[in-house]
């Protein structure tokens, strides 16, 4: 089975689907590796690194027309998609929600594509898991790029000069993200608040070291896959309220929130920015999927008349490449070792699998997923 890793494409896309390591393992189980050559570059891997593996390094039409299984990061161009062959796989993030015509031309390619943003959130998927793989270092980022912007330090300082207060961080949203945010605001010496619609986490963010910000909103949870619930208007409307005034105080505040497959929820609006003190720094991490802050811009930073700066870059584990794609690489090793037939040396889908069936877009010519199909 020849397993192809083309360079990403996508502008700004610094990751690579596979490290060298990976590369390695997976030869090792009997497949055989093609890469593109500078595949690996942005991420600090050559191509010698890949050859020295194994890996064969390929131009990028051949390995996709030979391929039967490409591996990616970001969505593919659907034109791309056309020159895999009938009945070979892809596997990557495939954003299902909003790219129709990627899907429909894996269909029409006959390709099986495993969208990585649907793999379910189970004990045994948890390996696989590459939402959460790539949140973890984005949490970490949002707090580097705020500290470094920030006009003062992070941690307390008693000098011979007078004593430094510690800045004052607000987490929203105690996902991977936001967990990973607490944890390094407060390694560097913050203090640290946290919210989310979910009470069941309130014990996570103390046990972190920080304080878990109690506002009543009525009824909330989470869904089974662990994600919070919708807000409906009114009980956005209540949260805002609550927050407005820790807003004020915070010298930095981080959004984490997002409704996958929707467009994210509106946090903060202009008025809670213009209580923020001139200098404060607050990093939208739902940016690509429309922003939890009014007047956010993706992939930009702006400067309120206020004087807080938003910061709204997409994908801020980009800025890691070596160490995200090291994590994405071993989601994806994880993914096919799990459905590996060493017999015939190849990835079997086993459709009795609850992976599969929760990750799986097309098949055979037919979107089968059953989030859209009806």
């Amino acid at each position: 089975m020849l397993i192809f890793v083309p360079k990403e494409s996508v502008e700004g896309e610094t990751r690579v689907a596979l490290v060298p390591p990976s590369v390695k393992k997976l030869i090792g189980m009997g497949a055989e590796l093609a890469v593109e050559s500078g595949a690996g570059e942005a991420a600090g891997y050559p191509d010698s690194d890949y050859s020295d593996a194994g890996a064969e390094i390929r131009e990028r039409e051949d390995g996709l027309k030979s391929a039967d299984l490409v591996l990616r990061v970001r969505p593919a161009d659907p034109r791309e998609v056309a020159l895999q062959k009938r009945g070979s796989m892809a596997s990557g993030l495939m954003d299902p929600f909003g790219s129709e015509d990627l899907m429909k031309a894996h269909a029409d390619a006959g390709i099986s594509a495993l969208c990585s943003e649907l793999i379910p959130r189970s004990t045994i998927a948890q390996k696989m898991d590459v939402l959460s793989s790539q949140a973890n270092l984005a949490g970490y980022m949002a707090v580097v790029i705020a500290t470094e912007r920030l006009d003062s330090i992070l941690p307390m300082m008693m000098t011979p000069a007078g004593t430094i207060s510690p800045a004052k961080v607000f987490i929203i949203g105690v996902g991977v993200a936001g967990l990973q945010a607490i944890a390094t605001a407060r390694r560097l010496g913050a203090r640290v608040e946290a919210f989310d619609t979910r009470p069941v986490v309130e014990e996570q963010v103390k046990s972190l070291g920080a304080k878990f910000v109690k506002i009543d909103i009525g009824d909330t949870g989470q869904t089974e896959q662990g994600y919070a619930k919708e807000l409906t208007p009114e009980q956005v409307k209540m949260q805002q309220a609550g927050m407005a005034k820790v807003c004020a105080s915070s010298d930095i505040v981080i959004t984490t929130a997002k409704v996958f497959g929707r467009k994210a929820p509106r946090l903060l609006s202009a008025e809670m920015l213009k209580g923020m003190r001139p200098g404060s720094i607050v990093v939208d991490l739902a940016a690509e999927s429309g922003g939890n802050v009014e007047g956010t811009v993706c992939d930009q930073e702006i400067v309120t008349d206020a004087g807080v700066r938003i910061i709204g870059w997409g994908a801020l584990e980009c800025r890691v490449p070596r160490d995200a794609s090291q994590m994405y690489s071993s989601n994806m090793v994880n993914l096919i070792e799990h459905f590996w037939d060493k017999e015939s040396s190849s990835l079997r889908l086993n459709f009795d699998d609850e992976i599969i069936t929760g990750c799986l877009l097309t098949h055979e010519g037919k979107i089968v997923h059953e989030r859209f199909t009806s």
